[in-house]
């Protein structure tokens, strides 16, 4: 009975849980309009209610930062909208990039004290 009653709990649990999400899951460098330098375009969509703004960061297989740039580090995304965009990286640290991530953050405020922030991330595909 216990068993069963547990089982509910994390089921409801992870039913109520939400992130935000990135695709595609495995994306591929492209060619860019810069000499020297590829592309990857990616789509956040935001399901998170009490998150507007997400950071993006590009790192290597040990989660150390890789030198990236974007439009805007720092995106916008309404609750319930996708947005699209580009990281660009030179081509002498594309062989390092393994991982293209965007975290929630938070606003500082008195009256509510979320500490749930969500980091996700695309594994870049090789070859």
């Amino acid at each position: 009975m216990h068993r069963a009653i547990i089982a509910a709990f994390f089921l409801w649990a992870c039913g109520t849980a939400q992130a935000h999400e990135l695709t595609p899951t495995y994306p591929r460098f492209q060619y860019s309009h810069l000499e020297g330098v590829k592309r990857v375009t990616l789509r956040i969509f935001n399901k998170r209610s009490d998150v507007q703004f997400y950071e993006i960061g590009v790192f290597d297989e040990s989660f150390e930062p890789v030198q990236f740039a974007t439009p805007y580090r720092v995106l916008s995304v309404p609750h319930l909208t996708n947005v699209i965009f580009d990281v660009y990286v030179r081509d002498a640290d594309v062989d390092k990039v393994m991982y293209i991530c965007t975290e929630s953050k938070l606003k500082r405020t008195s009256s509510v004290r979320t500490v749930i922030t969500s980091r996700i991330c695309s594994k870049i595909q090789k070859g």
